[in-house]
Order: C-alpha cells, then sequence, then structure tokens
C-alpha cells in the first residue's frame, strides 16, 4: 500500500517510480515465506511472535550474499537505474542495499520508509541500517524506535503518514449525498465499518451474527477486499428487520476515506496502513484482536494508548455488539493531513541533489 501510494505521489509530481516486490518476484522461497506470514495471521496471530522472532535472529536477509535469487533483482535494478531506492519493507534494508552499493556502478541513494507508528518489542532490528542515507517515519514516535535500534538521529525525518492521494483531500461539505446515492445509506442510522487487512482477514460473519442477536439497529458496511468466500456469504444472506449489511469488495481510496469519516467506529486488526487510515481521518477504532496480537501490532497500539483516551479491543467478535452497547464514545486518534506528503517527497528529492 504505501509502496503504492509513494508511486501515485512521485509519478504526479517528480517524475516516473516503480514498485518492486523482491520478496516475492527473486526466489520460490521468498515467496513461501510471504505465504506462511499470511496463513498464520489468517489463522493464529499469537503464534506470529515464534515467526517474528525467528526473522530477527536468523537476519537471513542481512548480508548479501545469503540473498537468493540475486541475479534477477540486479537485473530489474540496472534496468530502471533508479536515483534513489525507498524500501518500505523491513527485511529490504541490509543485505539489499549492500548488494546494489557493492554490486553496481550505479550510485543511487538508499533509503527507508518505516510505516510502523511507535516502539515496541515487535519493532524489528532490521528497519534499520544506519549506512542508509535517511530513515522516514510517519510520526515522531517511529523515528525514536529506530533510534533505539541505532539509527543516527541526524538521519531520522518524521516525514507523516504515506497515504493515498483521497485521504488528503479536504473532506466534502455534505459526504452523505455519494454514499447515499451511491450505497442507499440512510444518515439516520449508525454505520460501524468493519476492515479487513491486506491478507483478507477479517471477522464479519461473526460480528454481523453479534449485531443480528442484539437485533441493534445500525448499517454495517463490511469490507471485504479479496475475500471471495465472505463477500458472498454476506451478500446471500437474508435481511435483518433491522441491521442491513452492505458487504464490499475491494474499495478505492476515495470511498474508503469517505466511510472513515463517516462512520461511527472502524473494526480493524491493529495493522499501520488501516490504523494510520484511521488517524488521518478521526474515525474512532474498536480494535480485533482475535486469535492474540502479532508482535508488530504492539507497535500501532502503543501508538493508540499513548494518544486515545482509553484502547479498546475485542478479542471475541461475537460479543463486539455488546461492547459497542456498553461504551458511551469510542475513543479516536486524529492527526489531520496536509495536502500532500510534502516533506516525505522534498525529502526523496533533496536526496537525488
Amino acid at each position: 500500500m504505501r509502496a503504492n501510494a509513494l508511486k501515485e505521489w512521485w509519478d504526479t509530481q517528480h517524475g516516473q517510480a516503480r514498485v518492486y516486490h523482491p520478496l516475492e518476484k527473486t526466489f520460490f522461497g521468498y515467496r513461501f515465506g510471504c505465504w506462511l506470514y499470511n496463513l498464520i495471521q489468517k489463522n493464529l496471530p499469537r503464534a506470529h511472535s515464534l515467526y517474528f522472532h525467528f526473522l530477527e535472529r536468523a537476519a537471513i536477509h542481512r548480508g548479501p550474499r545469503r540473498i537468493l535469487g540475486r541475479k534477477n533483482f540486479l537485473k530489474e535494478y540496472e534496468e530502471y537505474a533508479p536515483h534513489v531506492v525507498v524500501s518500505v519493507h523491513a527485511h529490504l534494508n541490509h543485505g539489499y542495499f549492500d548488494m546494489l552499493r557493492n554490486s553496481s556502478d550505479l550510485k543511487s541513494k538508499f533509503s527507508s520508509y518505516c510505516g510502523e507508528l511507535a516502539y515496541s518489542k515487535g519493532f524489528s532490528r532490521h528497519w534499520v541500517n544506519p549506512e542508509a542515507d535517511a530513515f522516514f517515519g510517519p510520526f515522531e514516535e517511529t523515528c525514536l524506535a529506530a533510534q533505539k535500534h541505532a539509527m543516527p538521529a541526524n538521519k531520522c525525518l518524521v516525514a507523516g503518514p504515506l497515504l493515498r492521494k483521497a485521504f488528503y483531500k479536504k473532506p466534502s461539505a455534505n459526504p452523505w449525498e455519494c454514499i447515499r446515492d451511491t450505497y442507499g445509506i440512510s444518515p439516520n442510522l449508525p454505520i460501524y465499518l468493519l476492515g479487513t487487512g491486506a491478507n483478507a482477514v477479517n471477522q464479519h460473519a461473526k460480528v454481523v451474527r453479534s449485531f443480528e442477536t442484539m437485533s441493534k439497529p445500525c448499517q454495517l458496511v463490511a469490507l471485504c477486499g479479496e475475500n471471495e468466500t465472505i463477500f458472498r456469504g454476506l451478500s446471500e444472506r437474508p435481511d435483518h428487520s433491522v441491521v442491513r449489511v452492505l458487504p464490499l469488495p475491494t474499495i478505492g481510496d476515495t470511498e474508503m476515506a469517505l466511510f472513515l469519516r463517516i462512520s461511527q467506529f472502524l473494526f480493524a486488526r491493529p495493522g499501520a496502513g488501516i490504523t494510520t487510515e484511521a488517524i488521518s481521518c478521526g474515525c474512532p477504532v474498536v480494535f480485533d484482536t482475535t486469535g492474540g496480537i502479532m508482535p508488530q501490532e504492539q507497535n500501532n497500539l502503543n501508538f493508540w494508548k499513548k494518544y486515545a483516551d482509553q484502547l479498546v479491543t475485542c478479542s471475541n467478535p461475537h460479543r463486539l455488539g455488546s461492547i459497542v452497547d456498553e461504551l458511551k464514545t469510542i475513543p479516536r486518534v486524529y492527526f489531520p493531513l496536509n495536502k500532500s506528503p510534502a516533506i516525505l517527497l522534498d525529502a526523496i528529492k533533496n536526496l537525488i541533489g
């Protein structure tokens, strides 16, 4: 998500950019690792602690000689010949960086943009390479976390969130018109937004049953992403007398920003991306902790705890309706965005010189 957002902004304002996924495109073993990550997240997030700490110690991509599929990566790099490389993944900041510096005549600058929101034991040490030209983070807490892992303070920059364009636009004076006309949603009933992760992880079916059991009048907007099974299942459910369910497949940034701005709350995993989107729109959040909390999710929960009046979590989606009913208000964190991620874009441009 962050890589595509950066490409979109850079292509519009500063030239050309290309997104490349070394872990998925250079070696089948790395693709398997990504698949395993997604499998653990879907089925037992708590177990991800073992996988996370294994990767922290194993340092599979720490040195260039350990990296498999080097030729494919270097071929892509030399064909495109970028002025600057921006890593948005924790495991691309050491071995890949050294490979570029030592194996090519190109003199690209190398930087990292880390989307994690704060420090915890789940802040990977692999995010930090003191030899890189710059480290960018959305908030001060991100840069302080990097400095705990020995990133020089003079190379750190609080660059603000890196999101898709719609999140930077001024909200419409009457957002209900678009929502009503497009989706038939009523402004007279509360909207509860059910988020889904990039890996299509969600608890929509259980949440829907929770609200239907309570017969609490509301509108549940269920973002299904690429999870076609849950989308079809919710679409085929019989209508309920007071609970309306609107399942949606993958939606664009305009719709996502709009829903976050008008919803009473978002229910989603505490991932860095969707949490940052909620923060930029001031949307209250109930965090889905079904199956436990992954180490890197704790980074974002720590940020929320620092700025919100309360941290509301739900480990049993069947109880979400009751939790919402018991709360007078659901806390939010709001950091409004500027017109663009100009601080980050200008910093990258300055690296080029």
